[in-house]
């Protein structure tokens, strides 16, 4: 078998650029239908697509930051300054943001499990997608994810739940390295070696 290189060295080297360090261009919409094509090509059991994206651009990601703030302070009166801030922006800190909505539900066949990490794959095809068309990506959850008060403002039926948000823009900064796990803490050998 023949090693592709290029493949490699982009796994070798993959970051998350943070999304309050991106900034414009994002990508347009043939472009993000591109990535979205792409993160579609995932493993999934039965082909049911247990999944749905939400794309939000423009002043509807103000909009939104807007209403999800109202969420936040309605549960916290005493936020501080930088948290306010924060809760502002939670959706307009990146160009273009994807929901990764997983509609994963009881199957005669398929687990609910199965169903769901096929949403995660889809997530982490779309941060590679992005990259692949040269933008920055970053795979957030946060609060909201999981706040199903903010699901009507997200556009999020019930019964779904939200995989991911993606944020894709230009990155701000060079990406640098964090700590990865060591090997010898996660892998767990099994048998002798061919």
């Amino acid at each position: 078998m023949k090693t592709d290189i290029r493949l490699f060295d982009y796994l070798s080297n993959r970051r998350s650029i943070p999304a309050f360090q991106m900034a414009s261009p994002g990508p347009g919409q043939a472009e993000v239908e591109s990535m979205l094509r792409l993160a579609s090509r995932v493993p999934d059991h039965g082909k049911l697509a247990p999944w749905r994206f939400i794309v939000y651009r423009g002043s509807e990601r103000e909009r939104i930051s807007a209403e999800l703030f109202k969420i936040a302070i309605a549960d916290k009166p005493d936020l501080s300054a930088e948290m306010i801030a924060v809760e502002n922006t939670r959706l307009s800190r990146a160009p273009v943001v994807v929901a990764v909505v997983s509609t994963a539900a009881p199957h005669v066949k398929i687990p609910e499990w199965e169903q769901l990490m096929s949403a995660g794959a889809v997530c982490l095809n779309l941060l590679m997608a992005a990259n692949a068309h040269g933008f920055a990506s970053n795979w957030l959850t946060e609060w909201y994810a999981f706040d199903e008060r903010a699901y009507p403002v997200l556009g999020v039926k019930p019964g779904e739940k939200i995989a991911g948000f993606i944020h894709i823009g230009t990155a701000m900064v060079p990406p640098t390295e964090r700590p990865r796990p060591d090997l010898k803490e996660i892998v767990s050998w099994v048998g002798e070696p061919d």
